[in-house]
């Protein structure tokens, strides 16, 4: 299972308990200027000369052989651009369970530089543990900066002030069965767009092969995975789950209710979705996986999953943009670095991020070591490059690539703008399963009603976190 996979079945788990991803917004935020304030040449890369312990978790388990190899490698070459540095490197999968990780955070024993996800910013500030690298951040000590989607560094900041950097992202997709699409008779190179045609395609699939027990389309209804869904979807024709402020429900509209009507009408007038809506994470990747779905909402990570575990053939899988195409549902993972670290410290550990993650080919970029290694290249993750690295990037993992990267063109061509999780996104989340339980499970759901009941709720959850 992947790690944003795994994460988002332990989130729904323990959403019930304290300080989860998306963890609510506090006006009891600790001061973070700390005693260790950057100096004046904070912006300048670490000079070689300078001898610098720091710790870093996330080094590939055991279990995963040529990740672990290939990290033990990067330390090494990184060492000789900087020699004085000393990474020790913490083992663990996943990198981020979210109950432990409350607990570290809550204790302070965090490593120098830690991985986190795109949504525990407000918990990590909450917790006062997150250095200001605002001040050390630049086109010199991360020369691809002006290349990093702006939209991804934003989730990054809090008050203008910038606390991460990226390491992986993905942003939703529809994933589709190309296989499938040619056995019905539809284009393989030309997928669904709009949901008009998402529904028009769902209905040809059904139409020609519903008699192998082939549905057209599936989506979750329960798990928090009806309501993540959901909010991916508004994204994509333009809605919100929140208000810009963060203080007010965004949902009830006419865009939501059209997006749920055609998920009503597929499931009750076409019946081109299954009786049985998937209720959690890993119901639709087996679906996609086992050849028995058309199409599904789902983030590039699936892809691997789907392949890996339940053995579809990397030929087969394609992807395009969300319907729509207004704005992509996004999040991913990160490194910030611990408050307490010294300014030697917050330098080392930005290079050697900078070095791993955000260098092209080199470390996650070294596509021939990867395709060498047997790791699949091609896919369109990690997925935060604008402008001329994005090209560069395209380039070299084309000329490595394992797998077919044409299938995954619609989407990498279409620039979708991207809109992080909305503030107390699993409690949001758990909120809208309701919804979608109500379109895909009842006949005669009415959406209004639907919407209005969610919206109050939602209102009244975020005005209690205020």
């Amino acid at each position: 299972m992947s790690r944003i996979g795994y994460r988002r079945l332990v989130a729904v788990a323990l959403v019930a308990g304290i300080g989860l991803t998306g963890a609510a917004c506090s006006d009891s935020k600790k001061d973070d200027t700390g005693s260790k304030a950057a100096s004046s040449d904070a912006g300048t890369p670490l000079d070689p000369k300078t001898k610098v312990t720091i710790s870093v978790d996330c080094e590939p388990p055991t279990t995963k052989a040529a990740e672990r190899k290939q990290w033990i490698d990067d330390v090494a070459e990184f060492n000789k651009q900087y020699p004085n540095v000393t990474v020790k490197s913490k083992d663990a999968f996943p990198c981020e369970d979210p109950a432990k990780f409350t607990a570290m955070l809550q204790a302070g024993s965090e490593t120098d530089s830690f991985y986190t996800y795109m949504t525990d910013l407000q918990q990590v500030l909450d917790a006062g543990q997150a250095a200001d690298i605002s001040a050390y951040v630049n086109d010199r000590t991360v020369p691809n900066l002006k290349d990093i989607d702006p939209g991804v560094l934003n989730v990054l900041k809090d008050g203008g002030k910038l606390y991460g950097l990226p390491t992986s992202n993905y942003q939703m997709s529809l994933i589709y069965n190309r296989k499938i699409f040619q056995d019905a008779g539809l284009d393989p190179n030309k997928p669904p767009t709009t949901w008009d045609e998402v529904r028009q395609d769902a209905k040809v699939i059904q139409d020609k092969l519903g008699g192998k027990g082939i549905n057209g389309y599936m989506d979750n209804s329960a798990g928090n995975q009806g309501g993540w869904h959901l909010v991916s979807e508004m994204y994509g024709v333009g809605s919100k789950a929140v208000d810009d402020s963060g203080q007010k429900a965004a949902f009830n509209n006419d865009q939501t209710k059209g997006v749920l009507q055609t998920l009503h009408d597929m499931r009750w007038t076409d019946k081109s979705m299954p009786a049985t809506p998937g209720l959690q994470w890993g119901d639709v990747q087996k679906a996609m996986g086992t050849g028995k779905i058309g199409m599904y909402v789902g983030a590039p990570d699936d892809i691997p999953l789907v392949v890996q575990q339940y053995k579809a053939k990397f030929d087969d899988i394609g992807m395009a943009p969300i319907p729509g195409g207004k704005t992509a549902l996004f999040g991913g993972a990160d490194y910030m670095f611990k408050k307490s670290a010294t300014p030697d410290q917050i330098k080392a550990g930005i290079a050697w991020i900078n070095f791993k993650f955000l260098t092209l080919e080199k470390g996650q970029f070294n596509y021939p070591r990867n395709k060498a290694d047997g790791l699949p290249v091609g896919l369109p993750q990690p997925f935060f490059f604008t402008g001329a690295s994005k090209a560069k990037d395209t380039e070299t993992k084309t000329a490595s690539a394992t797998v077919p990267v044409d299938n995954f063109k619609t989407y990498v061509d279409a620039q979708v703008p991207v809109l992080p999780e909305p503030p107390n996104a699993q409690k949001i989340y758990t909120v809208l399963d309701t919804v979608m339980s109500g379109v895909l499970t009842n006949k005669n759901a009415d959406l209004s009603k639907l919407l209005s009941t969610a919206e109050t709720q939602v209102n009244s959850l975020l005005a209690a976190s205020q």
